[in-house]
């Protein structure tokens, strides 16, 4: 997704003089790539409408849903230290592999960087950081179970290693998912039958992860704030058709 089809005001859910929070689509980085610049992203875009920005927290590029940046150094303070301090509440929604059986949990694995693939994260009980993620399984499907986490620390690739460390990794996700695949209609319907000899489309080919909800005490107006933002068009149909189909 190229900067010129990004239309930043589109994605707005919520803005004041301390915050603006988006609904970020899969495919778009939070922040500028390290080794390319010209890489399409949010901060790069918020900064040439405000003039002025600040990185709160962050969306690995291929995770949709809701982040919020500050617009002034009280407001960036604050939330960071809100974060730090555990007191921001996040919800996701995640589409995994199989049927848990434990209906809910919590994960508690310290995850440090892998010393083997750079970028990816490794589950390290000797040197890896506290890592903490909570789980409840909201539909189950023939193939697959969709949940509800609740991360309390905030890690990178926190919800995806940890899934897959206990066996239930995102329906989709390169990394810690060799064997995900996109997911066509045809794995969900038992009689479906094409139309055509055109190649069959997938309902979703990205990560199967979603974050839903964002809420926080708001220094400024003093009181708890929350926002939500909604399933994009892909996670919105592997819904419908799952729960039409995948039972």
């Amino acid at each position: 997704m190229s900067e010129e089809k990004i239309n930043i005001n589109d994605m707005i859910i919520y803005e004041d003089d301390d915050y603006v929070v988006l609904n970020k689509p899969s495919g778009v980085l939070s922040i500028p790539d390290r080794f390319n610049k010209d890489l399409p992203n949010f901060y790069t875009l918020l900064k040439t409408k405000y003039g002025q920005i600040y990185t709160i927290h962050r969306l690995d590029k291929d995770t949709s849903g809701v982040i919020c940046f500050g617009k002034n150094a009280e407001a960036h303070r604050d939330l960071n230290i809100k974060f730090d301090k555990g007191e921001v509440y996040k919800t996701y929604i995640a589409l995994v592999c199989g049927k848990l059986k434990n209906k809910t949990g919590t994960i508690n694995l310290p995850i440090a960087p892998s010393k083997n693939k750079k970028g990816t994260m490794v589950i390290d009980k000797k040197y890896g950081k506290v890592a903490i993620t909570n789980y409840a399984v909201l539909g189950e499907y023939r193939n697959y179970s969709l949940l509800e986490i609740h991360p309390e620390t905030g890690r990178t690739h926190q919800i995806r290693i940890h899934l897959a460390a206990i066996g239930y990794p995102l329906a989709i996700d390169p990394i810690y998912n060799k064997d995900g695949k996109p997911i066509l209609l045809s794995m969900l319907k038992k009689d479906y039958k094409r139309h055509n000899e055109k190649e069959e489309k997938p309902i979703i080919s990205r990560l199967t992860l979603h974050a839903q909800k964002i809420e926080f005490f708001h220094f400024r107006k003093k009181e708890n704030v929350c926002f939500e933002a909604k399933f994009h068009n892909d996670f919105k149909l592997l819904i419908k058709y799952l729960e039409k189909y995948g039972t």
